[in-house]
């Protein structure tokens, strides 16, 4: 007896209509440009966490790993409300956003992101230099710089702007009883895009009680994301360096110029999963 593969019910297909066909790639298009909004808020490293959590449970359900399948399904209600609390404000803008059809906006625009590579050296020279001049009068600065995780969210806490980094206007914006002294700036893409910025402050027990909010939030910055922070003290006018939620200080302008130039970008042209790191891949 001859057998045919359309006999077989693993070669069996069902029958794809050009509905069906327009279906799959509109779903596939609105998942694909909805991730690619996420990546541009602190809910991105979230969901990297989620989608390791579920190639594990998939992995020990189909190898039946009864203990990892055990421990992940019986915390998977608590962590989803957990997830929904500690994400409340993030999930609060998305559904203002859908109301305002902002959200649509996002998902149907093509802009092209460049990647940039980090700081430029002319850049790190004018932020070194400014917080050389502050320090010695003692005006006090919080200087965020982006990572590759992007920092929207702190940025719709202050003040939207884009201009050009430059000692000048780094002194102008710290000056005391300036509208734009109070808070943080942030720079990103060599560029200061926003000022009297909140951020959130460490809770953590181990730092030194001589520092203040200033010092304190710069880390919390820096334990929340992957930015870099530069402080300098209104008190002393000692110059700090924040990263990873370890603090340096006692800087002078040649080591903060070494510490600037060290967490550099990944280059364009490097081979590297783009989308994973939060970044678009550069057609």
């Amino acid at each position: 007896m001859q057998v045919t593969f359309e006999q077989i019910p693993f070669f069996s297909m069902p029958t794809l209509e050009l509905g069906d066909i327009i279906d799959i790639f509109a779903v596939a298009f609105v998942i694909y440009r909805l991730i690619m909004w996420i990546k541009d808020t602190r809910t991105w490293a979230l969901f990297k966490g989620v989608f390791i959590i579920i190639v594990i449970a998939l992995v020990a359900y189909i190898l039946d790993l009864h203990t990892v399948w055990f421990i992940i399904s019986n915390t998977a209600t608590v962590g989803t409300i957990a997830i929904l609390v500690l994400f409340q404000p993030e999930l609060r803008r998305a559904l203002e956003q859908i109301g305002q059809g902002k959200i649509l906006g996002m998902i149907l625009s093509h802009e092209k992101q460049e990647e940039e590579e980090g700081l430029r050296n002319d850049t790190i020279e004018k932020i070194v230099k400014s917080c050389v001049q502050m320090g010695k009068v003692k005006t006090g600065a919080l200087i965020v710089i982006e990572g590759q995780m992007k920092l929207r969210d702190i940025e719709r806490t202050g003040i939207i702007i884009d201009a050009v980094v430059s000692t000048q206007i780094l002194i102008n914006i710290f000056e005391k009883n300036t509208p734009l002294h109070d808070g943080a700036i942030v720079i990103s893409k060599n560029r200061i895009t926003a000022a009297t910025c909140f951020l959130p402050l460490s809770d953590s027990l181990t730092i030194s009680k001589d520092l203040g909010t200033r010092h304190r939030a710069a880390i919390g910055i820096s334990e929340a994301t992957d930015a870099v922070v530069v402080v300098v003290s209104e008190e002393t006018g000692a110059i700090s360096y924040v990263r990873n939620g370890h603090i340096k200080r006692e800087l002078d302008a040649e080591k903060l110029t070494k510490l600037l130039s060290t967490p550099k970008r990944k280059k364009i042209n490097q081979k590297k999963l783009a989308l994973w790191k939060g970044k678009q891949k550069d057609a």
